[in-house]
């Protein structure tokens, strides 16, 4: 059996949040639209899989997983008229994505 040894990881505050880099860069408006949107599809497909489960197994639906399908819809529907306003111009995203992690 293969091990892997990572690293000890520091922990940034006193209350064990710790924040890694997702995105981090200057994007063409098509860059950005395939990072984004892949990430998006991937928490939507996350929760409706998570709903679709909840389904089978207790015959109700995951009520987290109903509120933020919609809600990620409507940040996508907000994504693409950033993503139409930058083309319109052929200007670059600046995008900074940062992921805060606290162990509780």
């Amino acid at each position: 059996m293969h091990t892997r040894n990572y690293p000890p990881i520091n922990l940034l505050t006193m209350n064990n949040t710790n924040k890694l880099t997702l995105i981090e860069g200057s994007f063409s408006q098509e860059e950005a639209r395939e990072i984004l949107l892949n990430m998006f599809s991937a928490k939507i497909n996350f929760h409706n899989a998570r709903n679709w489960s909840s389904q089978e197994r207790w015959g109700k639906d995951d009520a987290i997983a109903q509120q933020r399908v919609p809600a990620l819809k409507q940040e996508v529907e907000k994504l693409e008229a950033i993503l139409a306003e930058a083309g319109k111009g052929n200007k670059e995203l600046l995008i900074q994505s940062e992921v805060s992690i606290t162990i509780r």
